[in-house]
């Protein structure tokens, strides 16, 4: 393993030689984080309750159903839990280790586990397992009474979402550098939408035909790092706009419906975006945190008080912009301006994933397995 930095990014070459190359973690120049910038106090936000989960360290996502989210972690443990008050709903621990995940549609939920297999829980049992051909990073998506998995071979599954049968394969062939974290798989309406390399692919959920494919990030240079240009977890839908990543090259707002690129800016990030009706914000992989104008991309402020703290994706909530930091801060800036107007600790390790919002309530997940909620008032 040759290592970079110290983000989830990381890359794989499939095929008999795997090569595994992740970002800059022991690098001994690795720039020191900015102080904690001064808030301006105007938010109020309380902890409401603590819960925990167990270790987190591969890519999993919390996911909202109403006032309800459900959690895992890489240890095998999967839980949902109820916003309001924190406490389970049901909570089940699987054999084996998380992948990725987790995800549902409320009733249904589903992970894929570190022996490449999908595991579809209701009530808090499994109720089918799939075993996936490749390895996966992306949590599967439970739409329209399918498992949707993308595959770091660059392939979509459709899996019945009863029995677990496949229904369905759709594959792009392309460069075997593929991004190991999660990548970019959701649903528009009667559409599925997927990325794969650098484009953004729409797939009809019944048959996997592709109905369009367009191009959102190009390969800058010749080496793998260079050339890696996937697309990352992480969209601001709006209407037909749907704004998406592409791993440290470019961010860009695409008409779903049509297939045709709206806007593209150069960005360096490695995490997904959120938006509004006016903005589209995103965290640069210095911590930068970026606001554009959904109408056509111009940048509309940069706040960069938060250097090098190791910024989750945001979360736009009420009149805030929230994100959490590798030290377990939650950073609350004004979605106008950028300007900090709160700051709140969670158990000191960092906040993985992005921050949710269910109900009323703000949750954040930590490294070492702390779950937490917050109200702002």
């Amino acid at each position: 393993m040759i290592v970079f930095s110290n983000l989830w990014a990381r890359w794989t070459v499939m095929g008999a030689l795997a090569l595994t190359i992740a970002a800059c973690s022991s690098a001994p120049d690795k720039p020191q984080p900015a102080a904690l910038p001064s808030v301006t106090g105007q938010l109020t936000v309380q902890k409401v309750w603590t819960n925990s989960i167990g270790l987190a360290t591969t890519p999993l996502f919390a996911s909202v159903h109403g006032e309800q989210v459900a959690v895992a972690s890489t240890q095998g443990q999967v839980a949902l839990i109820n916003a309001s008050t924190g406490q389970d709903v049901w909570r089940i621990k699987l054999d084996t280790p998380i992948q990725a995940g987790v995800s549902g549609d409320g009733q249904r939920f589903a992970v894929i586990t570190r022996s490449n297999e999908v595991v579809a829980i209701e009530a808090g049992k499994v109720v089918w397992r799939y075993r996936l051909p490749a390895l996966s990073y992306t949590a599967p998506l439970v739409a329209g009474a399918r498992v949707f998995v993308l595959t770091a071979d660059r392939a979509v599954t459709a899996l019945d979402g009863a029995s677990g049968q496949k229904l369905w394969t759709q594959q792009r062939t392309g460069d075997p550098l593929v991004l190991q974290q999660a990548g970019l798989l959701i649903p528009f309406g009667d559409t599925l939408l997927a990325g794969w390399g650098g484009r953004l692919a729409s797939l009809n959920p019944n048959t996997g035909a592709v109905r369009w494919e367009t191009l959102v990030g190009s390969s800058r240079g010749t080496n793998e790092v260079e050339r890696l240009v996937d697309l990352v977890a992480g969209a601001s839908r709006l209407g037909n706009s749907v704004c998406v990543r592409a791993f440290q090259s470019a961010v860009s707002c695409v008409d779903a419906n049509r297939g045709t690129t709206l806007w593209t800016r150069p960005a360096q990030g490695h995490e997904g975006l959120d938006g509004d009706d006016n903005l589209v914000f995103g965290t640069e992989s210095d911590s930068k945190v970026v606001a554009w104008q959904r109408q056509g991309g111009q940048p509309a402020w940069t706040q960069d008080a938060l250097r090098f703290r190791g910024l989750t994706a945001p979360l736009v909530l009420g009149r805030s912009v929230v994100l959490g930091d590798d030290k377990g801060w939650l950073h609350f800036l004004s979605r106008q301006d950028g300007q900090p107007l709160q700051r709140l600790s969670t158990d000191g390790s960092a906040i993985v994933g992005k921050p949710v919002a269910a109900g009323q309530t703000l949750v954040v997940v930590t490294r070492t397995g702390g779950v937490f909620g917050f109200r702002p008032e």
